[in-house]
């Protein structure tokens, strides 16, 4: 018996690093896969969760992107409890890589088709969905710092060398954590809470770090000082790197961080918040497509 037909709304990031006639060769699959395609330039975040939540006959969402596209359409996708599809075409590309999605545009469409899909958790941030991780401190600066033309040319080596350059500008700052565990005041160069596994082109959260454990993990670079960055960054890969001592390592579902001055909260490659901010995760709570 046939499979019933899938109407699918698909947005794609025009500012996408990967993209134009790589994407020819998708449409025909995903249309042999019974999907019927409606296809919507997106203006703006906002545009974007609009699109969605106008797309009253769509069954599923297809976000042709990088993290902070798919981001975008967190809003969206919650609220209309439509399935989520990801045709990776960022740089780093990590909620992809958590979730086993391939990252050559043919094998995500054949996984798209193939209509498999999984629940996983989202994490929020002062209310705004986030997939991957929330970070403030050395991340927000590197956001910021983060060259369009160098990730172009260098793909994901751009982190790894853009986070070179800025090791002897890092300056720590003072924070209170409130978690499960009590209320801490640190001197931190930087807080990270994971959602899922991977952020950054490929750096672990943590080593046992999954998307639908149901809880957030929390890391604080609590070092002696930024020379201790290279040192550590090697087993960052691998999420190890919370084994260190001068790593504060939580584990919860309710975090809160505060800071004398607010400061920017980067949510998926995306400075969406600010300090006081309130993580919180949602188990369960999208489904999306996957091998």
């Amino acid at each position: 018996m046939a499979k019933p037909p899938r109407r699918a709304l698909v947005v794609v990031n025009p500012k996408a690093r990967r993209g134009g006639t790589a994407l020819d060769a998708v449409w025909p699959i995903l249309e042999q896969g019974g999907l019927t395609l409606r296809f919507e330039e997106c203006r703006s975040r906002d545009h974007l969760t609009e699109l969605i939540l106008q797309a009253r006959d769509a069954d599923c969402v297809v976000i042709g992107g990088g993290d902070g596209a798919v981001n975008a359409a967190g809003q969206g996708v919650l609220m209309r409890h439509l399935p989520l599809g990801i045709l990776p075409l960022g740089t780093a590309n990590d909620l992809a890589r958590t979730l086993g999605v391939p990252q050559d545009l043919v094998g995500a469409a054949k996984l798209i088709a193939k209509g498999k899909r999984r629940r996983i958790d989202v994490g929020f941030a002062n209310g705004h969905p986030f997939f991957n991780v929330a970070s403030l401190g050395l991340s927000v600066d590197l956001t910021r710092k983060l060259d369009t033309a160098l990730k172009e040319r260098l793909g994901q080596m751009s982190y790894a060398w853009t986070a070179m350059q800025m090791v002897t500008l890092a300056r720590k700052f003072r924070a209170i954590i409130a978690s499960p565990d009590g209320v801490v005041r640190v001197k931190t160069y930087q807080i990270t809470v994971g959602n899922g596994r991977y952020f950054g082109g490929g750096v672990a959260v943590r080593h046992d770090a999954k998307i639908d454990d149901a809880r957030l993990d929390l890391s604080s670079l609590e070092l002696h000082g930024p020379w201790q960055l290279p040192l550590i960054a090697p087993f960052m890969r691998r999420g190890q790197h919370v084994w260190f001592n001068e790593v504060r390592d939580l584990t919860g579902q309710r975090f809160e961080v505060r800071t004398r001055r607010p400061r920017p909260v980067n949510l998926d490659g995306e400075l969406l918040t600010h300090t006081p901010v309130v993580f919180e995760v949602r188990p369960r709570a999208v489904e999306v497509y996957v091998p």
